[in-house]
Order: C-alpha cells, then sequence, then structure tokens
C-alpha cells in the first residue's frame, strides 16, 4: 500500500447524453490528472453520461404517459453504458496506460437478459491494472429518481484492494442508511468515494461524518450542469429559459480527513481537476479513539448480514 496517496477530484461537465464526446473528454481528463501527479481519479453521480438534474426543475415530466419524459428515457438508455461494452473496456485502458485508479459514476443500462430496458445509477471502480475491480449499483433511488432509476443490490458493497490501499465509494444518499454504511466500514476502506449531483451543505455534512465514523479519507465529488443541457425536448421553468450557462449542478467537491476536518476546502462555481495528497497512515492513527469495525462494533450484541448476491 502507497502511504502517500494524491487524490484527483474531477468537477468537470461531461457532454450531457453524449457517450462519444463523453469519452474523449474522459481521456482528456484523466490525462489532465496525470499530469498533476493524481494517483486516483474521481468522477461524481452518473458523470457519463450526465446526471438527470432536470427532475428537480422541470414540472410536467412526472405526467403518465407522457411522450417528451419517455423520449429522454430513451435517450438516456441510447447514452448510458454497458459494463462490458467498449467505452467501460477503453476507460479500464487508459487507467492502465496512466497507473491510474479511477472511480465514476455512471449511467448504466443491461443490453440483453434481466434487467435489459432498466437504467441503474452506477458507481465503477478501476483499478491502476486497468481491471474493472468494482460495479455497485445505487440501493434505492433518491425520491424523484425512482421514476428513472432501478434498485440495486448488494454486490458492489465492498472496498476493492489497489496500489494505493483500499478504495470504497457510495452513492449519494446511501450515506444516509446505516447499515450500508456499517457494511463499508467492515470491508476496511482507507480512501472512500462519495458521489453527489452537487455537495450541498446537508452532503458536506455527510461526507465529513462518513469519514469520521468510518476513519477514513472522504472524497465528495461534486458535478457541473447547466441549464443548456437540459434535453430539449422538456420545457423550462420560466426562471430558467433565458439563462442557458446558470448552473444547476455547482460541484462543492471536498476532501475530508479521517477526523472529520477538511484538507481539500469545497469547490464551488469552477470546472477542472483538483488534486490534494494525504497520508493513508492517518487512517490508523484515528482508530485508536474510534473503530466502528472494531472494539466499538460490539459483535457479541449486534449482527449484520448482508446479501452480496448481484440481483
Amino acid at each position: 500500500m502507497k502511504q502517500k496517496v494524491n487524490i484527483g477530484v474531477v468537477q468537470s461537465a461531461p457532454v450531457y447524453l453524449n457517450v462519444e464526446k463523453s469519452l474523449e473528454k474522459v481521456e482528456h481528463l484523466l490525462k489532465e490528472a496525470s499530469a498533476q501527479h493524481a494517483d486516483l481519479v474521481s468522477f461524481g453521480e452518473t458523470w457519463f453520461t450526465g446526471y438527470p438534474a432536470w427532475i428537480d426543475y422541470c414540472d410536467e415530466y412526472a405526467k403518465w404517459d407522457f411522450k417528451p419524459t419517455k423520449e429522454v428515457f430513451a435517450k438516456t438508455y441510447a447514452n448510458s453504458l454497458d459494463v462490458n461494452g467498449p467505452e467501460v473496456a477503453q476507460i479500464g485502458k487508459w487507467a492502465k496506460e496512466l497507473g491510474l485508479v479511477v472511480v465514476m459514476g455512471i449511467n448504466e443500462k443491461v443490453t440483453s437478459g434481466p434487467g435489459n430496458g432498466t437504467i441503474y445509477n452506477s458507481l465503477l471502480t478501476w483499478n491502476e491494472k486497468g481491471e474493472l475491480a468494482n460495479h455497485h449499483r445505487k440501493l434505492m433511488p433518491t425520491h424523484t429518481e425512482r421514476l428513472l432509476y432501478g434498485q440495486g443490490d448488494g454486490a458492489g458493497l465492498k472496498a476493492v484492494d489497489t496500489a494505493i490501499g483500499r478504495v470504497g465509494g457510495l452513492i449519494c444518499w446511501e450515506h444516509w442508511m446505516p447499515l450500508t454504511r456499517q457494511t463499508m466500514h467492515n470491508s476496511g476502506e482507507h480512501i472512500h468515494i462519495a458521489v453527489w449531483p452537487k455537495v450541498h451543505e446537508m452532503l458536506q455534512i455527510a461526507t465529513r461524518s462518513y469519514a469520521f465514523e468510518g476513519r477514513c479519507f472522504a472524497v465528495g465529488v461534486g458535478q457541473i450542469m447547466r441549464v443548456k443541457d437540459i434535453p430539449d425536448e422538456l420545457v423550462l421553468p420560466d426562471d430558467l429559459k433565458d439563462k442557458p450557462e446558470h448552473m444547476l449542478l455547482n460541484g462543492g467537491s471536498c476532501i475530508v480527513g479521517p477526523d472529520g476536518h477538511y484538507i481539500m476546502e469545497p469547490v464551488w462555481d469552477q470546472e477542472g481537476v483538483f488534486t490534494a495528497q494525504v497520508d493513508l497512515n492517518r487512517c490508523y492513527e484515528e482508530k485508536m479513539a474510534l473503530d466502528v469495525t472494531g472494539h466499538y462494533q460490539r459483535n457479541d450484541v449486534f449482527q449484520l448480514d448482508v446479501n452480496h448476491r448481484r440481483s
């Protein structure tokens, strides 16, 4: 395990619902992170190819049998990734070439067999060898997301070994699920990637709390999305119609140490790749006082069973 690790956070918009151009942007961003000597590069929730922030702004989308929303769903499916597809393989090749661990939120589709036709809110982890080391699907889509995404499973609830330590991650409001957090803590994370649409105040609290509770480094990854990215099929609210460059998602990415304090303060309203160095030995220093997987777990009192099967 590498003790000193340079963490890179991508806070840059994808090319919304465009696989080819977003893939080109991934190559550019990974090379930019590598030039900044990053060992790990993290992207936000459903970064590839974009978070559906329009669910919080376009009032009509939830109507039954509403053709514009069905058209957007079909477009999102077409521009989602199959984990066995060429784009995932290509990102793995770049990870290997650059020697990077890469964690990325994606819109995932299944193209055959059980689950085909469903879109999943997923988080992929490639190790420095370019191997797809973990594939996690969000357990419970949050509120309005339930019209778009299927429910995930426990198959990806784990940290994985990499050259820079054990890396895990959760998606958005999974950080409010106590048993999900405990499952991840038990898997022995050194670095936890917390992906969000934007990391607003309550999500800053969740990220900092996770780091403190798990005695790990927590990387809160926010996104950038502008009004102009909302699909043309949907009608904009009046207060946004003349503001194409207005940010619906404006980042807030941060890095938090195992004591719950910021190593990288939240970055707002900026696009780019932001990096900071961390010392993984701090994970063990902080466990002296609090170890929720050890002396604070009390297995003689509590038991936690997890179904890790892929559904």
